[in-house]
């Protein structure tokens, strides 16, 4: 932290070590909580067929199963995306850059 006065870094160090320890862990907790909740609806809707027990219920359950499915596939392309952006952006930006230190 170039430029920031001691009184200020002794406050700002603690703050940035943990911002820095905590990214990886809220990227953990998006992408399994997205997961998860994909899986809930999907057991709930294959669940309402043992529910129903007739051939009209269960056929409309099976048919938003099936397209619940389709979006959570979609869901999981779109997260690993999400995923592979932020991770790029959190290491680069705690990797420092050398040339700007040294052409003053």
């Amino acid at each position: 932290m170039p430029g920031v006065p001691i009184p200020m870094k002794i406050i700002l160090a603690p703050i940035e070590l943990l911002g820095i320890i905590i990214k990886p862990f809220s990227l953990m907790i998006r992408l399994y909580a997205n997961i998860s909740a994909g899986h809930i609806v999907l057991m709930s809707l294959i669940s309402l067929m043992f529910i129903f027990r007739n051939w009209l219920g269960s056929s409309l359950s099976f048919a938003l199963a099936f397209s619940i499915s389709i979006i959570e596939i979609l869901v999981a392309l779109l997260q690993a995306y999400i995923f592979t952006v932020l991770s790029a952006l959190y290491f680069g930006f705690a990797v420092e850059e050398h040339d700007d230190h040294n052409h003053h």
